[in-house]
């Protein structure tokens, strides 16, 4: 994966969003799940409020956190987490995903295989940290992009984020070298952006560097667009990028001398 068996730059990407568009799928979710339990459905605008917080990650705590503030009687959680899985996966998780018939069959890709393939022409180790399920980000990565054993951190491998635990898990277990290095991490929420922070204070030794990108769902509404762009700068992101394809610019430009 690495041009040396010595590597000093990894990029890690979150998955939602960023890999693939949830709008049609756990958004959608979400958005059914507490529909279900309230009558009410938020709107993707309420969504992106609240996870501009930088604490709801989670899709289930978001659920159970805007049927909260609706004012809404809370369900047990497993049976939140189960109605939600049932909107989501429309089957078990754990079986083939021909069996599947939920809105996971409805997320766009956002990337293509031969992004990796480039950066690692560019020199740059890659990964993925989530807070998607585990069978949802296998899913994507390994049976639509095909790639090969994609080092991943998912939901239960590590605390959620802006909880920098899985950050420096996997970048522990991909950057052996003793020289200075460096990490960059493509999310985009505040939480991505917060985990990059608490991140870079906890391990100081290297270089951290938090690029962001807007949901799909606002990029044909510039204002909205540009409004969520700004709370990500707010929150701390080095570097707005266009789109996620868009972070082999990035690259070559940042090896630029």
């Amino acid at each position: 994966m690495s041009l040396s068996s010595d590597p000093r730059q990894l990029l890690l990407f979150d998955i939602d969003g960023v890999i693939r568009d949830v709008a049609g799928s756990y958004r959608r979710a979400l958005q059914a799940t507490v529909e279900h339990y309230s009558g009410w459905r938020p709107s993707p605008a309420q969504i992106d409020a609240l996870k501009g917080e930088g604490r709801w990650n989670n899709d289930w705590d978001a659920s159970l956190e805007l049927l909260k503030r609706h004012g809404s009687p809370l369900p047990e959680r497993q049976a939140l987490i189960d109605r939600f899985s049932d909107f989501y996966f429309g089957g078990d998780p754990g079986a083939s995903p021909e069996s599947w018939s939920g809105y996971i069959g409805d997320e766009p890709l956002l990337v293509n295989a031969s992004l990796f393939e480039t950066i690692h022409t560019l020199g740059w180790t890659w990964g993925f940290v989530s807070g998607a399920e585990p069978p949802s980000a296998r899913y994507v990565l390994e049976q639509r992009l095909r790639l090969k054993a994609p080092p991943l951190i998912a939901m239960g491998d590590a605390p959620d984020k802006p909880d920098p635990t899985g950050l420096l898990q996997l970048s522990e277990a991909l950057l052996t070298s003793s020289e200075a290095t460096t990490v960059a991490y493509l999310g985009d929420t505040v939480a991505d952006v917060q985990t990059v922070i608490r991140a870079r204070a906890e391990q100081p030794g290297r270089t951290w560097i938090s690029l962001a990108v807007a949901p799909p769902h606002l990029h044909p509404h510039p204002a909205e667009r540009r409004a969520y762009e700004q709370r990500l700068k707010d929150a701390g992101a080095d570097h707005i990028l266009i789109s996620t394809m868009a972070v082999t610019e990035w690259l070559q430009s940042s090896a630029q001398p």
